[in-house]
């Protein structure tokens, strides 16, 4: 979707259409949700802080989130691609995959499908949506934002490897400003540089993800549309309005988002190995920490516990705290110690 939480504001709100708008908050340590394309034509973007926005664009336009509404239109927009496939799978509220090798209509041309899941988005929701068509996800994600806003971009089988070798790495999915910093170091810029490295040399630079970028750079993605993804993390993060500079008030943050995590481990009946902290300073650096454990473990206190042993290898609170952050990974169902009676039969 174009600019979704921002454009649902314009949809819904007509003195909005055709300004510079955010969804955000209005406090000092508020954040951008979304901009509308009026507003990106100033330098605005989303995660950028509130303040610094209104400094780039005078007069913007500040607007809470409603996050049940554009929750109601997401719903909407997926019933129209179930209407297609049912290998549909949800990235976010606004993106998604969609796998139309076979279609309901039995239609074999992904460019007419692609148009009339536009046709019917802009009719049900008077919204727009821009569409990737390739033969792989990592292609058609990037191809999705070439031409926004109510773009529609196909890369052919036979565009693949010289559009890849063409893409500039910041545009490759996956690749942050660390990972985009480290390529530039290493002369990496374009799609193309990456052809000249093995895959042992990728694997040695960027750990696991040279795999990856390995297989990418060749137009190669073999990952499936999955319909149903299984959870693999949680978490819980706050963005405090004033820093925090005392240890005490620090601990007792971290203890109730440990309480938060747990929570949600408990109604998702499931147990972790692997737990993170986050910890973001006034100057926007941002660090994080982890630990896995050989065992599994779901409670507050056992959250706590491993937090206590990360911090306790690394001092991160020398400075004052803008935001902390728990989170835990490696994920999996507990098992049903219910012991199941069968029914027998004599033989």
């Amino acid at each position: 979707m174009d600019a979704f939480f921002a454009s649902v504001e314009q949809r819904d709100q007509p003195e909005y259409r055709g300004k510079p708008l955010v969804v955000g908050g209005n406090g000092p340590r508020a954040v951008v949700a979304a901009a509308s394309y009026e507003a990106r034509q100033f330098g605005v973007r989303s995660a950028m802080p509130v303040s610094i926005a209104r400094q780039k664009c005078p007069g913007l336009r500040i607007v809470p989130h409603r996050f049940d509404v554009y929750k109601s239109v997401s719903r909407q927009i997926r019933e129209i691609f179930y209407a297609y496939t049912d290998l549909v799978e949800p990235l976010s509220l606004d993106e998604a995959y969609l796998d139309v090798t076979e279609n309901t209509p039995g239609h074999p041309s992904a460019i007419f499908i692609a148009r009339e899941i536009k046709r019917r988005i802009l009719e049900q929701t008077q919204l727009t949506a821009s569409a990737g068509i390739s033969v792989n996800k990592f292609v058609a994600k990037v191809a999705s934002g070439m031409n926004k806003p109510n773009g529609l971009t196909v890369i052919l089988p036979e565009e693949v490897p010289d559009f890849v070798a063409n893409l500039e790495i910041g545009k490759f999915f996956g690749v942050g400003k660390a990972t985009l910093k480290k390529m530039h170091a290493h002369h990496i810029h374009f799609g193309r540089d990456l052809l000249s490295w093995s895959l042992v040399d990728l694997i040695r630079v960027f750990g696991k993800m040279g795999t990856y970028f390995y297989k990418v750079s060749r137009g190669i993605d073999d990952r499936p549309v999955k319909p149903h993804r299984e959870r693999k993390s949680v978490s819980s993060e706050h963005t405090f309005r004033h820093d925090l500079t005392e240890i005490g008030d620090i601990l007792h943050r971290l203890e109730m988002l440990s309480e938060d995590v747990a929570r949600t481990l408990q109604k998702l009946n499931a147990r972790v190995q692997t737990v993170q902290v986050k910890v973001r300073y006034p100057d926007f650096e941002t660090i994080t920490r982890q630990k896995t454990l050989p065992f599994f473990i779901s409670s507050k206190e056992e959250i706590q516990d491993t937090l206590q042993e990360i911090l306790a290898q690394e001092n991160l609170f020398e400075k004052p705290v803008r935001l902390l952050g728990v989170g835990v990974t490696k994920l999996e169902k507990k098992k049903n110690k219910t012991q199941l009676t069968l029914p027998f039969r004599d033989c």
